[in-house]
Parts: C-alpha cells; structure tokens; sequence
C-alpha cells in the first residue's frame, strides 16, 4: 500500500468522480484508476461501486476514508516536523536592530539545531508568505488584519528623534516635539509605512503644529546623511538607534506620548510550527524589562558620544 494510493483514493471519495479527481491531481484520468484498482486488489475488496451515472463508496470505502486520511495527515506531520527541526523561514521587519540580534542569539541557546533563513521583504509580502507557508512566520508592526493569520504581539517599540548633531537641540537630553516645527521631517511615503506616518505626523498635529514636508530618501542611511547635514529630522525605532554610527547625526528621545508601535509575530491561524513556538520562547526570554514593559523608558544618548553597536 502506497501513500500515493491512499491520496488517489482519498480524492476520489472526496469528488466521487474519476474525472473530477485526476483534474484536482494534475494527472491523466487512466491514472487515477488504475492506482485505485491496485489498491482494491491489494485489499482485497471494491472500494467503489462504479456505475455509468455515478461513483460511491461500497462500505468498505467507507469504512477506509478516514483511517486513509489519518494516515495520509500523519506523514505531512512527520514531512513537517522534519522541516521544522532544521530551517527556520522568518520574515524580518526594517529598524528591528538590537532585538533582532538578542531574539536569534537567544533562539541558538534555545535550538541550535535549527538554522534560521532571514527574509527581508514589504509587509504586504511578508503577510502573503506566512500566509501560503513560504514562511513559518514574520515580524511585523501594527499590519492590517489579514485572512487566514494571527499577529502575536511581542514588545512597543518606542522611536526616538533623529536631529543633526550640531543642531542646538541635540545638546539637550530629551526633545520636545512642537521644538521640531521649523524643521523638514524627512519619512517614508504613507503608502510604504502607514502606521509609522499617521503615528508621527499625528503627534506632531497634537503637539499643535503641520510637519513641513522634507525629502524622501530611499533608505534610512541616505536620509540619515541629509539629516547630516542639519537640514531636517527623522524618527528612528529605539531598538534600532542603538546599533546605528552616525556621528553627524544625534538620537534623542522625544516628550510624545504614546509614540511607539507594537511589534508582533505572524503566524498561520490554524497552526504554530514547533520552530515558531521556540521562536515565540526566544523572543519572551531576550526582552529586557523596559521594552515588555506597556510604558517603556526611553534610552538617553550623549550629545558628545557617537551611537556605537551594542
């Protein structure tokens, strides 16, 4: 008896038609049923009442569909847990910086049999990997519900104000957001990050002031060098800040309430690779307390001190 047998049987009980079946499979009909009769012969028994108006199971078929099922289920079990114990496909998010390092050097201690493949890729996309199992899950921030996915959150992600270092405010230890008004914010176009403009141009509409409009830069280094050279402003993810060396360019938290977003992980509604679980753990186990906590304390950087990797 073959796995191949039982899945061709499986589908025609399913379809109780030959045709229909062989379409489903992308072979040729004559295929199906003589997979089907081998099966029979090898059982000793009709699985099918064939007819020329109809198909249906005899009670023997009957009795096999869902013992074929099971075991059909278990060997995509076993071909899964074989691929989840060696390769973990996970989807990264931009600006991550020292929490990505800490969950994966967290996730070797926990599994270091599992290597980890890093995707980097638009969250449209990431969310339609994880969706169709391209990959086992993906960090992602404050997404759009998506079908056929949960988002587990992990931690806030506070931002801080990236200012040029020779700007008078960049002596002072935390910045007041109405103080940013004369300056060009330079971010992402809305249709890129959403969640991360309407955050920021809706706290700088609180503080009592419209953003002026600065240029948009295709990375975060070239608007960080336009930021050099004392022309504008950008916000930078916390976490991220910490690991970048811009010595022309200085990182200070902002008074603005509320002004962070949730990181989560995506996975598959219905299930949760083992792998994933150790991710989930990993992730759980590296956090500092500040950035679980539901108010995270922001991190001071010295106007004097370049931003060095940690």
């Amino acid at each position: 008896m073959e796995l191949r047998q039982l899945s061709y049987f499986v589908t025609v009980a399913e379809e109780l038609h030959f045709g229909r079946a062989a379409e489903r499979l992308h072979i040729v009909q004559s295929a199906v049923s003589q997979q089907v009769r081998r099966l029979e012969r090898e059982l000793g028994t009709d699985l099918f009442d064939r007819s020329p108006r109809h198909v249906r199971l005899t009670g023997a078929g009957e009795r096999l569909l869902p013992e074929a099922r099971e075991v059909l289920a278990a060997a995509e079990r076993a071909r899964a847990a074989v691929r989840e114990r060696t390769t973990l496909r996970l989807g990264t998010s931009t600006g991550l910086g020292e929490h990505l390092d800490r969950v994966l050097a967290a996730f070797a201690g926990i599994a270091p049999d599992i290597a980890v493949e890093l995707v980097s890729a638009p969250t449209r996309d990431r969310l339609a990997q994880v969706a169709d199992e391209r990959l086992d899950a993906a960090f992602v921030r404050s997404p759009q519900p998506a079908p056929g996915l949960r988002i587990l959150p992990l931690w806030e992600d506070p931002l801080v104000v990236a200012l040029p270092a020779a700007h008078p405010l960049a002596s002072q230890d935390e910045t007041a957001l109405p103080d940013l008004a004369a300056l060009p914010l330079c971010i992402t176009a809305r249709r890129n990050n959403p969640a991360l403009v309407d955050l920021v141009v809706g706290a700088c509409h609180a503080a009592g002031f419209e953003p002026v409009p600065g240029p948009v830069s295709g990375s975060l280094q070239d608007t960080l060098a336009t930021i050099g050279l004392g022309r504008s402003w950008t916000v930078v993810y916390e976490a991220h800040a910490r690991v970048l060396h811009s010595p022309r360019v200085a990182f200070r938290p902002v008074r603005a309430p509320g002004l962070a977003l949730t990181t989560g992980l995506a996975v598959g509604a219905d299930h949760i690779p083992a792998a994933v679980e150790l991710l989930l753990k990993a992730c759980s186990t590296s956090m500092p307390t500040s950035t679980t906590s539901s108010t995270p304390t922001p991190v001071k950087f010295s106007a004097t001190t370049p931003m060095t990797s940690r």
